[in-house]
């Protein structure tokens, strides 16, 4: 119950919440007790070394080809009509069975006051498909945008770097905000405007359909954030972050943090889009020896990359972590 109350808490942008030590088993302060000082810089190289071995970033290379290859399946499909996944990722069928993104399908009804079966039928086989695959998977796993914005990222850092600019950052609250106000727009205007200018869509139209003019939007999204805010558009506007982590709030798929292994070097929140999900890696901030992560997590796996001792891992609630 603790796990949804503090998930939700965190989608709509609350700060999560730090125990106190009556609420923290003795075991695990035993083991912060245990922990006085952090690893030196030399132990903290040797572990890393040790955990990349390999197999550096596989997460990421296996999250890359995974996004690349479900939109590549809607252009093959719509070229050589196949009719294997048609449509886009708003709307689309696969063999056949018909899919509609959550968020989406909120914004037409909310739009056209009305309710078509395949919309249902749609709504609720992604929603089945989600929870099994974990909610905000889709962001990183799926989602086009966030993969443009991933790359360019690394230039938004190098820049912050070299001091040439400072990234900017906005209340996490704002986006929240900004869900009520996509819903109401949609229901009072007759009209999905954000499906207008939400670049996951434009960027998916315009891979199956070819380019248009909306696509200078998007490159000014981009901008926006190499030059001022990191991951602003995910972080802060887009709610269909917001709507699949209400439904990974259900998924058993989710990350596993412990903090036995864990020695608080913080590579995991440097990296993370979302890194207030992580402030449980810091010292005395967990609940539990072993503790989920909240559901606005996107299941990239760039923390259980970075992280130099093993702490942070893919599980499947009830059965066992993921290779």
């Amino acid at each position: 119950m603790r796990y949804i109350r503090d998930s939700l808490s965190q989608i709509f942008g609350n700060k999560p919440r730090r125990p106190s030590k009556e609420e923290q088993p003795s075991e695990l302060l035993e083991i912060y007790q245990g922990k006085k000082g952090n690893l030196s810089k030399a132990d903290v190289e040797a572990v890393r070394h040790e955990h990349h071995t390999g197999c550096c970033n596989k997460w990421q290379r296996r999250r890359w080809i995974t996004l690349i290859l479900v939109n590549v399946l809607f252009v093959v499909s719509y070229y050589f009509d196949v009719q294997l996944l048609e449509g886009a990722l708003t709307a689309s069928r696969f063999v056949g069975f018909h899919m509609a993104d959550l968020n989406s399908a909120l914004q037409v009804a909310l739009a056209y006051k009305h309710i078509v079966l395949n919309l249902v039928i749609g709504t609720v086989t992604v929603f089945i498909m989600w929870i099994l695959l974990g909610g905000r998977t889709f962001c990183s796993w799926v989602c086009p945008y966030h993969l443009l914005a991933e790359w360019t990222e690394y230039l938004h850092l190098w820049l912050v770097k070299k001091k040439l600019i400072k990234n900017h950052t906005f209340n996490r609250k704002v986006r929240g905000v900004f869900y009520v106000i996509f819903a109401l727009l949609a229901l009072i205007s007759g009209y999905t405007v954000f499906e207008t200018i939400s670049p996951t869509g434009i960027l998916s139209r315009a891979l199956i359909y070819g380019p248009g003019v909306a696509l200078i939007w998007v490159g000014a999204l981009l901008l926006f954030e190499v030059f001022y805010s990191r991951r602003a558009w995910c972080r802060y506007v887009c709610p269909i972050g917001v709507t699949y982590g209400v439904v990974g709030v259900l998924s058993p798929l989710r990350v596993k943090y412990n903090a036995e292994a864990c020695h608080h070097e913080g590579d995991c929140r440097k990296i993370c889009m979302v890194p207030h999900v992580l402030d449980l890696t810091v010292r005395g901030a967990a609940y539990d020896i072993n503790q989920d992560v909240g559901a606005d997590c996107t299941r990239c796996g760039m923390c259980v990359d970075v992280c130099p001792t093993g702490s942070l891992t893919y599980e499947i609630k009830g059965l066992s972590k993921l290779l």
